[in-house]
Formats: C-alpha cells, structure tokens, sequence
C-alpha cells in the first residue's frame, strides 16, 4: 500500500520540525541554532542571521556573530533584540556577542513547559494527518475503490502508524526534558 507514503512522510516531516522546534530552544549552553528563527530585512528581503554573518562559539556560554557586511551589526542587534530569546545583546561595533547566562529553576520550567507545548502541536498535526488519511481512504470506499474489509485494514494500519509517531514525539520530548534538567 504505497497510498500510505505520502501520509508517513507527513508525520515524518513533523518529527522533524520538532527537532528544529526543540534545537531552537536555549539550553543554558551556547547553542547557533536558537537563532535560526531569527530574520532581519536584508535589503527588502527577510534573511536569516546565518545567511549574514559567521555565528560561532568562543566558549560555551556565548556566541559571536560577525556580520560579513558591518552595515546590518545593527539589524542583527535589533532583531535578537525584539524576538523571544531573552538575551541582551552585546555589541562591540564590529561583532555581536550572546553571553547565555545559568539557567535558573524558573526558566528551566518555563522551558520544560515550551517543549512539552511544541510536543503537544506536533502530536495535534499527527492526528490530524491521520484523519485526512481517513477521510481520503473513507471517499475511496464509499467510491467502491476499495473494500470495506480493505477500508477497516487501512484505518488499522494508520492507527499503528499514528501510535509509532506518537511515541517518537513522546521520546523527543523525553529526551529534551532529561536535558533540560541536566544543565
């Protein structure tokens, strides 16, 4: 049943932006994926940061990011400044310095609440995904396309399929929460 690939690849596709969802969110440890989210206005056009600049990691509690072209030091400031990071940029007039402070018990459950919310969205989109399975395979049957007997084996698969996928977002989100308390 090839029928199922294009909704697997789906569900797969979710995982995956949980995994960018979950690497965006700071950690205590200098990590140049939080700023992956991060746009400024590049000549009209909304240009991530790493398209810019060199981001890199003197130590692990900082970043340094060096815009190629000194002209945007203050779009890049400007936009760490307004989006959600909570992170007081420093700027030196040629570089751009992120010091990631020890993260206390408060933030560290205010983050542990952001996973399990991105978690949450991720497993919301799966079984929204199942349904529309259902729905296309339900016409298919109602159509004569397939067999009722066809139509209860497929709604069995997707389930299984859906359950898989619910575990792997479960075990993701484990997984960042373990890391969460461990910093």
């Amino acid at each position: 049943m090839s029928d199922y690939k294009e909704f697997t690849d789906k569900m797969e596709k979710t995982c995956s932006v949980l995994l960018e969802n979950f690497n965006a969110v700071r950690a205590g440890r200098a990590n140049a994926a939080v700023l992956d989210k991060i746009t400024i206005d590049y000549y009209g056009t909304e240009t991530p940061i790493q398209q810019v600049a060199t981001i890199s990691t003197p130590d692990p509690r900082s970043l340094a990011i060096q815009p190629w072209d000194a002209s945007v030091l203050k779009l890049i400031e400007k936009a760490i400044l307004t989006s959600d990071l909570g992170i007081n940029p420093q700027n030196d007039g040629r570089t751009i310095r992120l010091i990631f402070p020890q993260l206390t018990e408060e933030r560290r459950k205010d983050l542990v609440k952001q996973v399990k919310k991105y978690a949450e969205e991720s497993k919301v989109a799966i079984r929204n995904i199942r349904r529309d399975a259902i729905d296309k395979f339900k016409k298919q049957q109602k159509a004569s396309e397939i067999t009722e007997d066809d139509y209860k084996g497929i709604e069995k698969d997707l389930q299984k399929c859906t359950d898989d996928y619910i575990k792997k977002i479960d075990d993701l989100c484990a997984k960042k929460e373990k890391e969460l308390s461990e910093i």
